[in-house]
């Protein structure tokens, strides 16, 4: 079943590369969540809408303001790979590790495709009562226009 505009974002808990235990209702009352799911890391449109999220962080609120938002960018890869894709990326958002149970937190937010074992790309604005603002899903070829999540966050 698939997260909506409107509704509460499933909570979750997921171990980030550096192993560290991250839970999304941690940032209940203090930070928007700009929650991404990707297919994998190492592959090309994966790279480069993160490295354009690393790149535009300080920029993703569009108007100027500072809209406190957590990036949290979630895939099926193992905690390993996404330590080493981090180091090599100097990505300083936590990369979450969705590897078991395999996909759980991408079926729970209805962006797992059961075919090929990993999430589509779904981004879901989660403001600081945890309640989801916006979202979009494209497929896993299709890239996201980070302009959107500029105007999602301007709009909270």
């Amino acid at each position: 079943m698939a997260v909506e505009v409107g509704d509460v974002a499933p909570d979750f808990e997921l171990k980030d590369q550096h192993g560290a235990p991250v839970k999304l209702s941690g940032f209940r009352g203090a930070k928007n969540v700009v929650l991404v799911f990707y297919p994998l890391a190492f592959s090309g449109v994966c790279t480069g809408e993160l490295c354009q999220i690393r790149d535009e962080l300080p920029t993703l609120g569009g108007d100027g303001a500072d809209h406190d938002a957590q990036v949290l960018a979630v895939s099926v890869d193992s905690v390993y790979a996404l330590r080493t894709w981090a180091d090599q990326e100097k990505y300083q958002f936590p990369l979450l590790s969705d590897f078991w149970p395999h996909g759980g937190t991408a079926q729970r937010y209805g962006v797992f495709d059961e075919t090929k074992g990993l999430a589509l790309r779904g981004t879901f604005v989660i403001d600081t009562e945890g309640v989801v603002r916006w979202k979009v899903v494209n497929a896993i070829p299709d890239a996201r226009d980070i302009g959107e999540y500029r105007k999602a966050l301007a709009g909270l």
